[in-house]
């Protein structure tokens, strides 16, 4: 069954149904990363985690089974990620033989991602120059920018997760996406004060002001892949959650049927925009409904 046939089929058994069928699976390959963000706290770790190419295969083959069609694989940093003579093109192909539909990177770029066969490539961008480097290091802006430029694709989407350091450089980092030839949109999420990094948590009055500014962008056609009406549930925050839309696999291997915020009790200062996303959809709102057609069908 083709994606365009089987998202009615799901929407139809999650909607009318009330149906709780996982449509995206997030499966971390390993936490081994080449990066010390400000607000990770993986690398920190003594010894990463780095599963198995059959430890993946059965994450991904559960996934399946609980009706996932669409993967997103992500690390620490994935593109390090090898098993003897597999590397991550082999676990994308493996995806694609299960029955995914779409496979996902998440990327950092700080190393070249040049021949990767995922459908879509997202590039976490915390900033343009100074503001990024920041979050993630001297130097890896630069970096970001060559190995885009030399990825070899025509188009790959940014992720900015605003925080309490870079939440004033939106503006540039919005208006880079817009111009740069090789982005097709950005997606704007807020930091999530997991333990440890509490101190990067927006206040309310900020958090309002940064989603009231992406909304004014995305009216004027800037192209941001969050949808007005997402971005306005997550200003008011309190609203019915769907987030076992998404399922996760985490690095140690443990299966959670919606995001870990929930585990850390961390829902009411939630800042991942998807859970937005999920109740728009959920909430039949036109816009979102094709944002979500336009990510999943054409990737």
């Amino acid at each position: 069954m083709m994606p365009f046939l089987y998202l009615p089929l799901w929407f139809f058994k999650a909607r009318v149904l009330g149906k709780k069928i996982p449509l995206q699976s997030v499966v971390f390959i390993s936490d081994k990363c080449n990066l010390k963000c400000l607000h990770c706290t993986i690398y920190a770790k003594k010894d990463a985690i780095v599963k198995t190419f059959s430890e993946i295969q059965s994450d991904l083959e559960y996934c399946h089974q609980q009706g996932s069609r669409f993967v997103d694989l992500e690390g620490g940093e994935p593109t390090l990620w090898r098993d003897g003579e597999h590397g991550l093109n082999d676990i994308i192909r493996l995806a694609k033989r299960i029955g995914f539909y779409s496979v996902t990177v998440t990327t950092n770029a700080a190393r070249p991602f040049a021949g990767l066969e995922a459908d879509s490539i997202w590039v976490s961008m915390d900033g343009v120059g100074a503001a990024h480097d920041a979050i993630r290091g001297e130097g890896t802006f630069d970096r970001l920018v060559q190995h885009i430029a030399g990825c070899g694709r025509s188009r790959v989407s940014v992720n900015m997760v605003v925080n309490a350091l870079n939440h004033p450089s939106v503006d540039e980092t919005i208006q880079f996406a817009k111009d740069h030839p090789t982005i097709e949109s950005i997606a704007i999420n807020l930091h999530t004060p997991f333990p440890g990094t509490e101190a990067l948590e927006l206040d309310e009055i900020t958090r309002n002001k940064v989603l009231g500014k992406v909304i004014a962008y995305k009216k004027k056609g800037y192209p941001i892949m969050n949808s007005v009406a997402g971005l306005k549930l997550m200003q008011e925050r309190d609203f019915k959650k769907y987030c076992w839309m998404a399922n996760f696999v985490m690095p140690d291997g443990s299966r959670l049927p919606e995001c870990q915020g929930r585990e850390a009790g961390l829902c009411g200062r939630c800042g991942f925009c998807m859970a937005g996303e999920m109740a728009s959809v959920m909430g039949m709102k036109l816009e979102t409904l094709l944002a979500g057609l336009k990510l999943r069908v054409t990737g």
